[in-house]
């Protein structure tokens, strides 16, 4: 058994991508393989393919070979060159074993260790925030984006990130985000005294998939990068692993394909060391990396508060952004501790508080994600994984090798209808998801209290939802700075609030000599050149 390996490349700013007419013509002067040659080719690499596929038990793959055009040939070759069989071989094994006989979960319990921002003395604040500014300026931190999903539950054909949740200035979350990464960069040059020429671009690592990275390149050339240098964007694909039977046979798709499915969003691991990224940025002296998801319409890319916590205080490998759960039935997941079930001849280990792990809702029972805890009055799995992660490089590059080795970390396993050659049969995809690899962290990770309507309101369901929507996520962002506004000593008696351009402010900063004294009536955008209210 094996893996759909991605293809493996090095980073290039994406306008080196295309051949010049000179490097063209290079090629054709030189001339193409005739046919003959490559139909030698195509039998060598046939009969390695066959022969590594026969001795890994998945010799039925080639059983329509001589049914096929050159061009499936080629194609069924080019899904079976691109699979590593030992890391897949033991991927599954180890899945399937951790599903046998149900789940096990082991001995569970909330996790408490959680750093409330709000009780923070502001000069202790202060000192984060500074610390993170250096990390930007100096180049030592990065933002990456999980940008995989589509829209088509938005009822749209584009990825999430280029959808329009109807904000006055209708800026794609796209644009939003780059624009907040835009304003990062010069507050990082502010607080350090570095002239804004001197700052290093604070690098966006953008993780596409196989539906979303050729509208993703688009919408960005289209809108030239938002003002961001070219160099400074790097776009890398989510993996893919094929499906399989009950017993482990690879099931093809079409005479001359494999099934497939992404691997889910913890597939970035492997895709960052694949690709030669996780080289590329400890060449580049980079750290850490600030992440989240594309559907967040409030996220604060590199926040440098939660970043330098996590650096220069905490020390972590893994952190996270939590948020207090909004209702015991909310469908998100929820941090937790958890230790392995005990066994029979040593007993629980109790000195150990157990290793941080996310329980999706529906592994808690009812009754117990609504019961409260009498001390505090909050429920008692009260803190919601909303995908706002702090890394350490250096840990990406562990987890990434331990992935690799294989079985360390079980995949999930989800038993669908597969499309099959023969038609759909039940089969296994496997998945795994980014928190799942956050045991490895052991010890060294934070957990840091955020304030839901300034950094959480996501955009998941359709349009006119009345939860996670474009409706819900639009109202978020125009309350939270109709808020900024009058902190800054305006009023604001426009019902549906104010947009204000993140190139003006990136979390309120900044407003009082645009806004003071003014009085805003009507859904209005401060841009940097705003007109006169």
């Amino acid at each position: 058994m094996f893996i759909l390996r991605q293809l493996e490349f090095k980073q290039v700013p994406i306008a080196s991508c295309n051949l010049s007419l000179l490097q063209y013509r290079g090629f054709k002067n030189r001339g193409f393989p005739n046919r003959a040659m490559a139909t030698v080719d195509l039998d060598q690499r046939a009969s390695r393919a066959r022969a590594t596929a026969e001795s890994n038990g998945q010799g039925h793959v080639f059983n329509h070979w001589d049914l096929l055009t050159e061009f499936e040939k080629n194609r069924l070759l080019k899904d079976l060159e691109d699979l590593d069989y030992g890391y897949l071989s033991r991927v599954f094994s180890a899945s399937m074993a951790a599903t046998s006989g149900g789940p096990s979960f082991g001995i569970v319990q909330p996790a408490t260790d959680v750093l409330q921002l709000k009780d923070t003395p502001p000069a202790q604040a202060a000192e984060w925030i500074q610390h993170g500014y250096r990390l930007i300026a100096e180049g030592r931190a990065a933002v990456l984006l999980l940008a995989g999903g589509q829209g088509t539950r938005l009822g749209s054909s584009l990825p999430k990130g280029c959808y329009d949740i109807g904000l006055p200035s209708h800026k794609s979350l796209f644009q939003l985000q780059a624009e907040r990464l835009l304003r990062l960069q010069r507050l990082a040059a502010a607080a350090t005294g570095t002239a804004t020429s001197a700052v290093k671009p604070l690098h966006w690592y953008i993780m596409t998939s196989t539906f979303t990275h050729a509208d993703t390149l688009a919408h960005f050339e289209a809108h030239n990068f938002f003002g961001l240098a070219r160099e400074q964007v790097t776009f890398f694909q989510q993996g893919f692993l094929p499906c399989f039977t009950e017993d482990g046979k690879l099931i093809l798709e079409t005479q001359g394909s494999l099934a497939k499915a992404p691997d889910g969003n913890g597939g970035v691991y492997l895709s960052l060391a694949r690709s030669g990224i996780l080289d590329a940025m400890a060449a580049a002296g980079i750290e850490c990396l600030d992440c989240y998801c594309v559907d967040n319409s409030l996220a604060r890319l590199g926040d440098p508060r939660f970043i330098g916590y996590c650096h220069g205080v905490a020390n972590a490998d893994v952190g996270a952004r939590v948020v207090a759960k909004a209702y015991p039935e909310e469908k998100v997941g929820v941090f937790a501790l958890r230790r392995a079930a005990p066994d029979s001849t040593t007993g629980p280990d109790t000195a150990s508080p157990g290793a941080l792990t996310v329980l999706e809702y529906s592994e808690l029972d009812p009754d117990l994600a609504a019961s409260t805890d009498p001390s505090t009055g909050h429920l008692y799995f009260n803190w919601s994984n909303i995908c706002m992660h702090y890394f350490s490089v250096n840990w990406l590059r562990n987890v990434a090798t331990q992935l690799l080795a294989g079985g360390s970390t079980p995949y999930h396993v989800a038993r669908k209808r597969i499309p099959s050659v023969i038609g759909p049969v039940p089969g296994i995809k496997l998945e795994l998801f980014i928190f799942d690899t956050f045991p490895l962290a052991g010890d060294k990770t934070a957990l840091v209290q955020v304030d839901r309507r300034e950094d959480f309101a996501p955009v998941k369901n359709a349009p006119g939802s009345a939860i996670d929507s474009p409706n819900t996520a639009r109202s978020a962002l125009l309350s939270l700075h109709a808020g900024w506004v009058r902190n800054a000593g305006a009023e604001v008696t426009c019902d549906e609030g104010v947009e204000v351009s993140p190139l003006v402010s990136y979390a309120g900063e900044g407003l009082e000599s645009i806004v003071l004294g003014k009085t805003y009536n009507n859904l209005f955008v401060l841009e940097l050149q705003q007109p006169s209210p």
